[in-house]
């Protein structure tokens, strides 16, 4: 923001850019943040040292560049160093990865990483197993093959969301368009000229210009005095945002992307022509809490009201710049966008909204279908004369004989891959006279038909917990296949035949949207969860706390009730369903029946 661009009764407001203008106290990180000289050192300089591994102050920049440094904990020997490694993780809007990079991700993780690709519960992949000398040349080929990593984690906003479903279709299309002109408008200006210089030598041939309108957003929100003062980074400053933000945006109906847990959901209504007409917006999700910290918290979006298209942009710009501007950036475990909204609550975040930043109103939320949550697995119509082909991957791991029947499929028809939320694939654009060919080259996969698929495995997720992520207290994803079976088996013993929307974390981050789930495992020591009871299929209801410390030994014993009590009284409904009818009291007598205390 200029100094002409701010009045002179806003420059007496204490509550206006407190963190940005007027030199409000901040974190040790904040002031960091803003001596890095835009996300640059000392992660330039460290990355033409022979250390193995870089310093603390280098790994937090190197997140917004998409990496985190990791250790195998299953490596470490006493006396010796750990066994540093780099998780890479790419941003790719609403899923879409071209063959050009999907091949050349298949290469890189063959030659620098474990021989892996995983797919992410954000719709992207992530690399992991490269090591530091390896580094550049691996974002290096990235941004050469059409890809990026920039602002894949960090303080600003990370992937956007959209339902991967290649449609040709309703809304679709406009959905897709949506995701695509958000993520460009929230890109960080010169940490894309710092991430450029970093990794691909500064050739700016590289970079991506937006869309005229995007172009047209930033213009109408720099004369509204909006930007921060920073000449270099208009929207974010030199101190980006207090912590990082989220947005997903989908169709009437359809909640693959788990809309209500982001900071910023948008529910996309179009015209007859598939023309965006306009969006139901919501705001203040997120999932991150701690573990016996009752000041954190999971959250679902609040509705905040209905924007027409031509506004959309610039409503969401200057969503994130009011939580650029009173975010908590004094403690950073209460930084989310979502503690905002609890602590001055919706009217005072629409009122600031509006009067501040937006300086438009807002209609009422327009009515929607009942959601639910889709996934697109097996084969689909796509469009006329073409098909898709929904791929189910556990915990979005892909590795072995199937990775790489995928490449030589998406090599050989320049098939186009889209990833879902929930961490499956889907091969698209796939033509009526290429349907038998690829059948016959994917059979080595066993792709079940989604009606003879196990239920909970469908729709089961986790996160990638241990060895390798620093803030895993126990596991997950290594354990999620074992879990599923145990559980189908106990659904079958009881002669259960419903599903039960199942997902597993490591540590109570909340990775794999755990706080949604019917029922959840979040770890919370070694082989003990804390047990989530009550999420709803569409995710819709966050799902609560009963037990603390559940050993996974005593999974069966302590569910059994549960079951049967569910079996007897209303099997007609979900499980979520019938446990948040029931009192936290009752539940409590149902889980006493096992040895494991609350």
């Amino acid at each position: 923001m200029t100094t002409e661009n701010i009045q002179s009764e806003d420059i007496k407001d204490p509550e206006l850019f407190p963190c940005i203008a007027n030199g409000q106290d901040r974190s040790k990180f904040e002031q960091f943040k803003a001596d890095s000289n835009y996300l640059k050192e000392p992660l330039a300089s460290e990355l033409k040292n022979e250390s193995n591994h870089f310093s603390n102050d280098a790994v937090q920049l190197l997140k917004f560049h998409g990496s985190y440094q990791q250790d195998n904990r299953e490596n470490r020997k006493k006396g010796l160093d750990k066994d540093w490694q780099m998780m890479l993780r790419l941003r790719s809007p609403g899923g879409y990865i071209p063959a050009e990079l999907f091949v050349a991700l298949d290469d890189l993780s063959n030659r620098f990483g474990n021989k892996t690709l995983r797919a992410t519960t954000r719709q992207a992949f992530q690399m992991h197993g490269i090591r530091k000398e390896n580094l550049k040349e691996v974002i290096s080929t990235i941004v050469k093959s059409m890809g990026s990593t920039l602002a894949a984690c960090g303080d600003i906003n990370r992937n956007v969301m959209a339902p991967a479903a290649p449609y040709n279709k309703g809304g679709y299309p406009a959905a897709r368009k949506l995701a695509n002109e958000i993520a460009d408008l929230l890109i960080p200006l010169t940490a894309e000229g710092t991430y450029l210089e970093l990794w691909a030598d500064g050739d700016l041939t590289y970079k991506i210009c937006p869309s005229k309108k995007v172009q047209d957003t930033r213009k109408q929100q720099f004369s509204k005095g909006l930007f921060s003062g920073d000449s270099q980074e208009p929207l974010y400053g030199s101190t980006y945002l207090p912590r990082k933000f989220k947005c997903a945006v989908t169709v009437p109906g359809d909640n693959s992307v788990d809309l209500l847990t982001h900071d910023i959901g948008l529910v996309a209504f179009t015209k007859n022509n598939g023309e965006l007409k306009g969006c139901n917006v919501y705001v203040g999700g997120g999932m991150g809490r701690i573990h016996n910290t009752e000041t954190t918290f999971a959250r679902i979006a609040d509705p905040l009201g209905y924007i027409d298209a031509k506004d959309v942009l610039s409503l969401v710009q200057s969503i994130l710049t009011l939580q650029r501007d009173f975010g908590n950036r004094k403690l950073r475990k209460n930084a989310r966008m979502k503690y905002l909204l609890h602590n001055k609550g919706l009217k005072w975040f629409k009122n600031k909204l509006i009067s501040k930043y937006f300086f438009k109103g807002l209609q009422e939320i327009h009515p929607e279908p009942t959601t639910r949550l889709k996934d697109y697995l097996g084969w689909n119509k796509q469009s006329k004369g073409l098909y898709f082909v929904g791929i189910p991957l556990i915990s979005g791991r892909l590795s072995g004989d199937i990775k790489e029947i995928i490449r030589c499929v998406v090599e050989k028809y320049q098939l186009e891959i889209r990833l879902t939320p929930n961490q499956d694939l889907l091969l698209c654009n796939i033509g009526n006279y290429q349907v038998s060919s690829i059948k016959k080259e994917l059979a080595g996969i066993n792709i079940p038909a989604p009606s003879s698929m196990n239920d909970i495995s469908r729709h089961a997720i986790a996160c990638p917990a241990l060895p390798l992520c620093g803030l895993a207290i126990t596991e997950a994803e290594r354990f999620l296949p074992e879990l599923i079976n145990r559980i189908d088996i106990q659904l079958k013993k009881l002669k259960i035949q419903k599903s039960i929307l199942l997902r597993m974390t490591g540590c109570p981050n909340g990775c794999a949207r755990p706080y949604m789930a019917e029922l959840a495992l979040v770890g919370s020591g070694v082989n003990q969860y804390q047990l989530w009871l009550g999420g709803s299929p569409n995710l819709q209801r966050l799902a609560k706390p009963y037990l603390q410390k559940m050993h996974i030994d005593k999974l069966e014993a302590t569910l059994e009730p549960l079951f049967i009590n569910w079996k007897q009284n209303s099997l007609e409904t979900s499980f979520g369903d019938y446990i948040s009818s029931l009192s936290d009291q009752l539940i409590m007598d149902l889980l006493s029946d096992s040895s494991t205390a609350p």
